[in-house]
């Protein structure tokens, strides 16, 4: 793909929640619970308020067409400002400090009074019906010459537990927001900016750690087609097939309308018809369990409406999203059909019914009401003619799917949602405040640093500057560790127990440094580290794991279990000969469980088989 040529177009928003103590407008803490422990619940209806320029938000509107009643699951770590029932507590100053240190990392200005606002938002994620947020710092750089348009501050959304009911555990955890200018033209250029981004992040570290503690938004658009924001993107390895698919979808979108206009296709809202008695004898599951059913004609559409314009995504789909707005659960379409219990002597009488010909397309929405099921065709209609527009590319928010392609949300939100918090004092920034924020060592830097005082290789540095056990190689270090054994143990041997099931949370960070402190003293072999926290992750103290451990063998010792080893195996060391050697060791080590350093168990086991070959 030629993304020059396409003219692609991107920027990025990061939101990332900061590691602090309490929340943003109150003293919760920030811990996650399992929904299983919630104490409490309570519903409510959002409905969307005019903005301080008497308008309502074109994507609040979106989401009024459905009612909803939302319910929310209570904790007791959660309070009344969490349920919408007491007012903001004043803005966490930990949270605050957090993003003017990212901004004065970036090159920011910081604002002279940070002002909180609301921003409408009615899809059930805040129990007020807004999210606060707050201008922290403008005009950063990044190193590919783009900039850091701004960063804000503000409070988490409550997570989905499933359809319309939340966990108030997560709402309120600080999240920092940082927006870039679109200074991207290609899916690789985005990806590596949201890795830069992420690796600033976690430099401070002040910042939470897994799934879903980062979200990145990808605004993106070509020549011809529109702004779309990509909502919910959290792993960075999907970016930039992210960005391919969006550009895909606009490109085909652009390509339909072409073929739609050289058709002479149209849309006529007369076509719409209500057919619920002519399938009233349907074999189809979802059309018999339907109050109304509603179709219309697309005219020129045959064909186009059934075409993939993503991977797994078709006009169709466009459409199906539109619909589902008003509480349908999707659309039927000729192009699909005969499928889903619809046979095709209903095709046809539909079709006849309907007076389509071989070029035109029926679609078909099935709602439990009448109000639904008008809403719905309403809504095809809509995207049908926005198919044939001369813009056949809406301005949307889209959310990720699994595969990297996206679905429509709703449309893009303008002005009109934002309004001032009134129950938030401004906060003012000074000098003092702004001069006292130091700049933590960025995690590239501490990797250079580590492969030059420590000798540790490029990957092994780079993973371990990024790892949330840093704290702790750099506790070992200090306590006169083996900075390589240290990263060893924090990278492979950790990774390894946690692949054969262990569950590794469980392991202090005092047993790590004990059973390294064991293996300076002589009391351990290096390679038994990996079944003293086996066992300490099983409830053992690391005392009681060493005592398990097999007992010290000596290097005389040792000589002997190789050469019987050896022996036992003589054909074998015959055939391979040099090549015995690494077979060998796991065979000795086995043996000596642990008990010697593997060092030294290869130069015996090198040198003893260097022996019995010269004796053959």
């Amino acid at each position: 793909m030629d993304y020059k040529k396409a003219r692609l177009v991107a920027g990025i928003e990061i939101h990332q929640q900061l590691d602090t103590a309490e929340k943003l407008f109150c003293h919760c803490p920030t811990a996650l619970r399992e929904t299983a422990e919630h104490n409490g619940e309570f519903s409510r209806f959002l409905r969307a308020t005019v903005s301080e320029m008497g308008e309502i938000d074109r994507a609040a509107k979106e989401e009024m067409k459905h009612d909803r009643r939302f319910r929310y699951y209570t904790y007791d770590t959660t309070c009344l400002v969490e349920n919408d029932e007491e007012p903001p507590a004043p803005m966490n100053d930990e949270a605050l400090s957090v993003c003017l240190t990212l901004g004065k990392m970036f090159g920011m200005t910081p604002v002279p009074q940070v002002h909180t606002m609301r921003k409408l938002v009615i899809d059930g994620s805040n129990t007020s019906g807004f999210q606060r947020t707050a201008l922290v710092a403008l005009s950063g750089t990044l190193p590919n010459g783009g900039q850091i348009e701004t960063i804000c501050l503000e409070e988490e959304a409550a997570q989905r537990v499933k359809d319309d009911i939340f966990s108030l555990d997560r709402l309120g955890i600080p999240l920092i927001e940082i927006t870039t200018s679109p200074c991207m033209h290609t899916p690789e250029d985005v990806q590596k900016v949201a890795e830069y981004i992420g690796m600033v992040l976690r430099s401070t570290g002040k910042v939470k750690r897994g799934i879903g503690t980062i979200r990145q938004d990808v605004n993106i658009s070509i020549a011809q087609g529109a702004r779309v924001e990509i909502k919910g993107v959290q792993e960075l390895d999907l970016i930039a097939e992210v960005v391919r698919r969006e550009v895909q979808r606009q490109q085909s979108l652009l390509a339909i309308r072409d073929e739609l206009k050289d058709r002479g296709a149209s849309v006529d809202d007369a076509s719409a018809q209500d057919i619920t008695s002519l399938l009233r004898d349907t074999k189809s599951t979802v059309l018999k369990k339907a109050k109304k059913i509603h179709a219309i004609v697309l005219k020129g559409f045959a064909g186009l409406v059934g075409r993939e314009i993503q991977p797994e995504r078709r006009l169709g789909s466009e459409m199906s999203d539109y619909a589902k707005k008003c509480g349908v659960g999707g659309i039927f379409h000729t192009d699909e059909l005969p499928a889903y219990g619809v046979t095709a002597e209903e095709v046809a009488l539909l079709r006849n019914h309907m007076n389509a010909g071989e070029e035109d397309c029926v679609i078909i929405v099935a709602g439990a009401s009448e109000k639904r099921a008008s809403c719905a065709i309403s809504q095809v209609i809509t995207r049908a003619t926005i198919a044939l527009s001369d813009k056949p590319v809406p301005e949307e928010t889209r959310k990720m799917l699994e595969s990297g392609s996206t679905a429509y949300m709703r449309p893009l939100p303008g002005a009109a949602r934002m309004y001032p918090e009134t129950d938030v004092l401004p906060v003012v920034i000074d000098d003092a405040w702004w001069n006292a924020i130091t700049v933590p060592e960025l995690l590239t830097t501490r990797a250079e640093r580590y492969m030059k005082e420590y000798e540790i290789d490029r990957p092994y540095a780079l993973k371990l500057a990024g790892s949330e056990k840093l704290p702790l190689f750099e506790r070992a270090v200090n306590e006169g560790i083996q900075p390589k054994l240290a990263a060893f143990t924090i990278l492979s041997t950790s990774t390894e127990l946690r692949r054969d099931g262990v569950d590794i949370r469980k392991i202090p960070d005092d047993a790590y440094l004990a059973a390294w402190h064991a293996v300076n003293g002589g009391r351990a072999a290096k390679e038994a580290i990996s079944e003293i926290l086996r066992s300490v992750a099983a409830g053992s103290t690391v005392e009681e794991a060493l005592k398990k451990q097999a007992p010290s063998v000596s290097r005389e010792e040792l000589e002997v279990i190789v050469r019987k080893i050896i022996r036992d195996r003589s054909d074998f060391v015959a055939q391979k000969g040099k090549a015995a050697l690494g077979p060998l060791m796991g065979v000795v080590m086995a043996e000596v469980r642990g008990s010697v350093d593997g060092k030294l168990v290869s130069e015996v086991l090198k040198k003893e088989i260097e022996k019995a070959l010269g004796g053959m």
